[in-house]
Order: C-alpha cells, then structure tokens, then sequence
C-alpha cells in the first residue's frame, strides 16, 4: 500500500472530534485505505481543531458567522475541499445544515452519523426524545447524506438497550460508543467500492440495502479487521 493508494478523507467537525478521533485512530491502524488529509469547523474554538493538529492533520476554520448566506459558507467549503482533492467527505458531529450548494458537488461521497434509530428522531434531541416516547431501544445512524436533513439512504445502524433510569446523558454514552465502532465500517466499505449511492438508493456490493441499513452485530467488526 503506498500512499498515493489511499483514499482521501476530509472530515467536518464542530465540537470536540470524538469521531473524528476514530478515524485517525482507524487509518493509523492500517484498518481504512485512506489518511485524513483535512479537517475544517465551522467553530474556531472547536476543541477537535486542536486533536487534528496534534495528530498532524491539516485544519481549516471557515466560520459560518464570516457569511451572508447559507450558501455562501458551503461555497466556501466546497472550495476548501476541492484544493485538497478529497475522495470522501465525513460529516462527525458538523452542526450546521448543509445547502444543495455543497451537498450536490460530493453526491454520494458524503457521510454522516446520526443519534438515532433513523427515520426515526431526525434533528436534535434524540435521546431525550427516544426517552420522551417510552422506548426500548436507541441506536446510531450511519446514512448518505441528501438534501432532505437525516433523510439520506440509511447505511449502517447499532442499536443499545434504553435501560431503567436512563437519561440523555447517560444513554448518549452508551450510543456514541457504538458509532466509534460502526462509522469506520461504513467509511471503509465507501473506500472498499463496495458502498454507493444510485439515483434508486444505496447499494453494498450491488444489492440494494434494507430501508434502514445494515444491522450491525459484534461480528461485523471482522468487516474491519
């Protein structure tokens, strides 16, 4: 494997990088083909700007505060991207809605992880909303990303038991550990060729997938050995 061999990924950030920090940990592991070649927030005081460059990763702030529309920042950003010849895009924790202006560019190239057993729960807010309704389980998401918000084709989901006393809090502990795990596999079957997104939805190795993804199970980590 060379480097020029590897995919090239970009991931957008707004917080601190919790999955972001996955994938760098995946990809010095050897587990994707691919390095993370940028990272940009919208937030200059994103704590994950910092990690990226400790793991000497290239950042990037484009502030969406600095632009008149909507627009205008993805505009930007698309810009951004192009400079660096990205292969996929990694939305982790990117809290900003994206416009047809940057979605349309990266069509079936761009990732996002969502909080929720989807269709379920779009938005913010999903454990306490998951809670809010008496249900018995809460998941992750792992979808395409579209320009109907969360309503891009599923890829990937992990579910966890909502258990008695649980709050948001406590149940989000316990799901974001599963989107460490979960978030790489979908990246890698994308890398792999195996993943793609057709004008009829999402297809993993030519079969189209289940409407709400692949159910992940313990052994499908061996999917990213």
């Amino acid at each position: 494997m060379t480097d020029t061999s590897r995919s090239r990924l970009a991931i957008l950030i707004s917080g601190r990088g919790s999955n972001m920090q996955a994938f760098i940990e995946a990809c010095a592991r050897h587990e994707l083909n691919a390095e993370v070649c940028l990272v940009i927030s919208n937030n200059p005081d994103a704590p994950g700007l910092e990690r990226a460059r400790e793991a000497g990763i290239d950042t990037c702030c484009i502030n969406h505060r600095d632009f008149s529309s909507r627009g205008a920042f993805d505009q930007a950003m698309v810009a951004r991207l192009d400079d660096c010849r990205v292969d996929l895009v990694i939305l982790a924790g990117f809290m900003r809605i994206l416009t047809p202006v940057f979605i349309k560019p990266f069509a079936g190239r761009l990732l996002n992880i969502h909080p929720s057993l989807l269709p379920l729960y779009r938005g913010l807010n999903t454990h306490q909303r998951a809670l809010d309704a008496g249900d018995s389980e809460a998941g992750v998401t792992v979808h395409f990303v579209t320009p109907e918000l969360d309503g891009g084709p599923p890829v990937l989901q992990a579910r966890v038991p909502i258990m008695p006393g649980d709050t948001s809090d406590s149940l989000a502990a316990r799901v974001i550990v599963k989107e460490h795990l979960i978030y790489p596999i979908a990246a890698r079957w994308h890398i792999d060729g195996r993943l793609r997104l057709t004008p009829q939805g999402a297809l993993l190795d030519g079969e189209p997938l289940p409407p709400n993804g692949v159910q992940y199970v313990p052994d499908l980590a061996r999917e990213c050995p």
